[in-house]
């Protein structure tokens, strides 16, 4: 039985995205309807004015609903900020009796056992991810059922984040007047968006670079090894560009889109950069090596945070497959070769794959995550939308 309509909403720091999309036969995922608007309210992934994301929200949603004849009735939500973290947590249970089979129940039991951590009440589980099974002293086991041994023990890599930064989040979503199926960290929506299989066994890191925060995974040893979330976006760069050039941050993103950053090593020829007039702003000049040095810094140190990450857990040397950056900050000039140059090994652009449909949709690595909650919301079994009537359309337009 195909799969109805499902619908990924992501509140973002800089814009709204709602995806109505399914799956074919083949396996691809066809996108039906888009709706997106700037967004106003949002800040490094969190709510900070309630009324003004949800008419975001609100805005989004119709415009999916229009473009894609379906009514909307439940959303799977894009999750992303800071306060998002990664542990590790390890569970063992006993075999009884000794030195026999290892059943599905016993899996389950240690499995339970290593979600049993301790995050305090503040905290909420989002994923709790099972890296690999140890059977004895027996390390790097995939499948342990039928095996025989005394002990069976697994890693687990538990994302979770504050209680109520998410149910906020989950709040704007709800009085939007649609149901929320759940939640999913952003990093693994991009990462399930854009990474091949192949890529996933070489080794991997997933950069997702957005407004208000950096998302990063890594996929190592045949597993997801690290996640986590940096409150450091593009946004922050513009900010920093206004602050030291003393302009208006509106010239200051047209300057960060315009130029880009240069590559470290790169032959860079010092020149004025005319930064036009705007909005009672009466227009400089700037250098262009000032302004590179100013792009570059926080660049370079949001990338050396997750590179510090990598070598902390002993995983920069089996990064196979480099780093792949998605998201709205993808789009900097020459980001790939500096993220290369940084991160010292392959970089490559991520772009949702194996996807058809509306092309703004497939083909910008700025919709990576949403495309890749759809594809988890497809996973968890979460058709939620339904043919729009007319009944129903008229409903929408007056009732929102």
């Amino acid at each position: 039985m195909p799969v109805p309509p499902v619908v990924a909403l992501e509140i973002g720091t800089s814009r709204v995205r709602a995806l109505v999309g399914e799956e074919r036969e083949d396996g691809y995922l066809m996108i039906t309807g888009v709706g997106e608007c700037a967004s106003r309210g949002v800040r490094k992934g969190d709510i900070t004015d309630f009324d003004n994301a949800l008419s975001c929200v609100e805005q989004a949603l119709k415009t999916a609903e229009d473009q894609s004849k379906v009514s909307i009735n439940q959303v799977h939500v894009v999750v992303t900020g800071s306060h998002i973290q990664g542990t590790i947590s390890r569970g063992t249970t006993p075999i009884i009796p000794p030195d026999s089979e290892i059943t599905t129940d016993d899996i389950e039991e240690v499995m339970e056992s290593a979600r049993a951590i301790s995050l305090g009440p503040e905290r909420r589980t989002l994923h709790s991810i099972h890296q690999q099974f140890f059977v004895d002293d027996q390390e790097g086991v995939v499948n342990p059922e039928g095996m025989v041994g005394a002990k069976l023990s697994v890693s687990m890599l538990i994302l979770h984040g504050v209680r109520n930064r998410i149910m906020n989040v989950m709040r704007v979503a709800s009085s939007a007047g649609v149901q929320t199926s759940g939640c999913a960290f952003a990093g693994l929506c991009s990462a399930l968006a854009v990474l091949t299989p192949e890529q996933k066994e070489s080794g991997c890191v997933v950069i997702d670079f957005g407004a208000g925060t950096t998302d990063y995974v890594v996929y190592a040893n045949r597993c997801i090894a690290l996640a986590g979330s940096i409150g450091v976006g593009g946004d922050h760069v513009t900010n920093d560009l206004a602050m030291v050039l003393r302009i208006p941050t509106g010239p200051a993103e047209k300057l960060k889109v315009d130029l880009g950053v240069q590559v470290p090593g790169g032959e860079v020829q010092d020149q004025p950069v005319t930064i036009q007039p705007s909005g009672g702003f009466a227009g400089r000049t700037a250098r262009l090596t000032d302004v590179n040095a100013i792009i570059s810094a926080r660049l370079e140190e949001t990338l050396e945070m997750i590179h510090d990450e990598l070598r902390r857990n002993n995983l920069h040397n089996v990064m196979g497959a480099g780093a792949i950056v998605s998201g709205g900050g993808a789009h900097l000039k020459n980001i790939v070769e500096y993220t290369a140059s940084v991160m010292n090994m392959p970089c490559h652009m991520g772009r949702p794959r194996n996807v058809s449909g509306i092309a703004t949709a497939t083909e910008g690595p700025e919709y990576a995550a949403t495309v890749g909650m759809l594809r988890y919301g497809i996973r968890s079994g979460g058709g939620d939308a339904q043919p729009l009537s007319i009944r129903g359309m008229l409903g929408r337009l007056f009732g929102r």
